[in-house]
């Protein structure tokens, strides 16, 4: 039993150096010229490397939001499942941590979702930080539904 929830440990720590990543790296999109991210818009011109903000439409605030509202709410389910680790009773299961990290799986779609739609420039590729949340979705969910079926036996 030991060894199971030492796996679903690192699991979940997996998963959130994965939306940590994502959200805050800068490759959501790429071409030769530059990239862009969640809050940065970089190009190379003639004069140099420059930064820009994200533009201030509601699309890429709506998706700022929901990438970090999916961090708090993975490391709020972590925080969950050491607590719940320790203090629930024999036999429990570990239904509020799941709830946690279902909801930030939901929210890291969402997200990644409206960036696909929204995006303006579809000459662009998608970079890695894109990707990482996409990869980021499935595993929390997956991750989540164990904590569902998860009993604690000590």
């Amino acid at each position: 039993m030991l060894l199971i929830l030492f796996g679903v440990l690192v699991f979940h720590l997996i998963v959130l150096i994965l939306l940590i990543v994502s959200t805050a790296s800068s490759k959501w999109t790429v071409e030769s010229q530059g990239h862009s991210d969640l809050w940065y818009s970089c190009h190379s011109d003639p004069q140099g490397y420059r930064c820009q903000q994200a533009s201030n439409e509601d699309w890429i605030q709506a998706v700022q939001a929901l990438m970090i509202l999916s961090v708090v709410f993975c490391f709020a389910s972590l925080i969950a499942f050491m607590y719940q680790l320790f203090r629930l009773v024999k036999g429990g299961r570990f239904y509020f941590t799941s709830i946690f990290q279902i909801l930030a799986s939901v929210f890291v779609m969402c997200g990644a979702i409206i960036y696909t739609i929204m995006r303006p420039y579809s000459d662009r590729q998608y970079g890695y930080a894109y990707v990482l949340a996409w990869v980021a979705f499935p595993l929390s969910l997956f991750s989540g539904l164990i904590y569902l079926i998860l009993r604690k036996k000590e």
